[in-house]
């Protein structure tokens, strides 16, 4: 039976962590009534109250944002990016992290090291040289600046599958090459399909990673042409060069709601891919 004490520090623990989560929360609800309120009454002092009958201002922030402001095309540019991104990363990462955890030499975990210091390697330090790279080679698009993500989203994916990796045993892979199979159907048709844990992880933290950059499509895209959706948030202007909020808060909100939806429909697959990951890892 657990004691007063323990009790009692329970009941702590748990109003402090309802603190926190309010505190979190609160951001998101001050967008969302903003974003549905009218312009002048989110530039006075009314910003932090709930919209009334005369502030009221229905879905027109959200019809400005969409068709307007060009939310639609943002949202497009910003779809691609995420889900070429992914693609590539989970594909190369999880070949990469079968290649090291079933060739054991000293060149493999050389590979794996670097991957490994590449996520404590700050990204201002590579920027300028990086954007320069990239205008050289023309990954100034929405559709090629995939293979700039791959190199920044490699460190974390590796460690992960690597480390979920080394718990498939290397028996199923043997009675499958004695069937018949090459290497790369054996990865596809027996190791792929059990990464699904790790996979799912490393999809959401690099989703949320890749979807709400903004430094980086800032520095490499050809910003007259393609605008991601946390640049369009930057350069929300109205007439005269000022900023109009309510669109702007509409924005924010059809932004932030996808991801949100996503972590929380598969937060439970992120900590079994993490804690799977870390078995040997």
């Amino acid at each position: 039976m657990e004691t007063k004490k323990q009790t009692i520090g329970k009941i702590i623990l748990s109003v402090i962590l309802a603190i926190v989560s309010i505190a979190w929360l609160y951001p998101i609800f001050m967008i969302l009534i903003n974003s549905l309120k009218q312009e002048r009454a989110i530039s006075t002092t009314t910003v932090f109250t709930l919209p009334t009958v005369e502030t009221f201002n229905g879905l027109k922030n959200f019809k400005e944002a969409i068709f307007a402001q060009g939310f639609a095309s943002a949202f497009g540019y910003s779809f691609v990016i995420t889900v070429s991104s992914l693609v590539l990363i989970i594909l190369c990462c999880s070949m990469c992290a079968w290649y090291i955890t079933r060739v054991n030499s000293l060149f493999s975990k050389v590979v794996y090291y670097m991957f490994v210091f590449s996520m404590v390697v700050p990204f201002q330090m590579l920027m300028f040289t990086l954007s320069a790279t990239a205008d050289r080679l023309n990954f100034d698009t929405p559709y090629k600046i995939c293979i700039i993500y791959l190199g920044f989203g490699a460190g974390l994916a590796v460690f992960m599958f690597t480390g979920f990796m080394k718990t498939i045993p290397v028996e199923l892979e043997e009675a499958a090459m004695i069937d018949g199979c090459g290497p790369i159907r054996t990865f596809f048709q027996i190791d792929f399909p059990v990464l699904k844990p790790t996979i799912i992880s490393v999809s959401i933290l690099e989703a949320m990673w890749l979807w709400n950059d903004y430094l980086l499509p800032y520095l490499v895209l050809d910003r007259k042409k393609y605008t991601t959706i946390p640049i369009l948030i930057q350069y929300f202007k109205g007439s005269y060069g000022s900023v109009q909020m309510g669109p702007m808060m509409a924005c924010i909100l059809m932004t932030v709601l996808p991801i949100i939806i996503l972590y929380l429909s598969m937060q439970k697959y992120i900590i079994e891919g993490v804690v799977a990951g870390a078995v040997k890892g």
